[in-house]
């Protein structure tokens, strides 16, 4: 059962990933414009140390596209850049990235590739407000973004706790 729901939802959530990132590429001229020059080069995300209770990921291959956006390529094997991290802890992992802390990575491959995608990792910032404003008005906006805001450090606290907790009992 399990290899079949992942076979019909991994698919469907690096889409709507893929779309979340071009949606962020476009907001931003100089992000899509960078990767312009690096039409048609693939990008791969290596997710190490994923725990086994939970199903694989999906391959996490991208391809420029000549707009400067990119495209999720599930059967590539070749790639420009490999981007490494550890992913022992896939919710925190999440979470810091949602609260902007970039993960440590070991990167192999195209070296401008690699400076360019480093610039939009430390330049691009998906503005939630914007796009929340955009669709319900400010004042909704405003209170979206302050009950998200106060649930994702509940999170964010919960996880914390959780990952002391399994490092404890480890350490047993």
């Amino acid at each position: 059962m399990f290899p079949d729901l992942r076979a019909l939802l991994a698919p469907a959530v690096v889409e709507r990933l893929t779309l979340l990132i071009n949606h962020v590429l476009a907001s931003e001229e100089p992000a899509s414009r960078r990767l312009l020059a690096h039409q048609g080069r693939v990008l791969r995300f290596d997710l190490v140390d994923w725990p086994r209770l939970l199903p694989a990921p999906p391959a996490l291959a991208f391809r420029v596209t000549p707009a400067g956006l990119v495209e999720w390529c599930p059967e590539v094997e070749a790639c420009d850049l490999r981007l490494r991290l550890v992913a022992a802890n896939p919710a925190g992992l999440v979470l810091g990235v949602l609260g902007g802390s970039m993960p440590a990575l070991d990167i192999e491959g195209n070296a401008e590739f690699a400076t360019d995608v480093d610039w939009l990792a430390k330049n691009l910032r998906w503005d939630l407000a914007a796009d929340l404003e955009r669709l319900f008005g400010p004042a909704v906006a405003h209170e979206i973004e302050r009950v998200g805001s106060m649930f994702a450090k509940g999170l964010r606290s919960a996880v914390e706790s959780a990952t002391a907790l399994a490092g404890r009992m480890r350490a047993r």
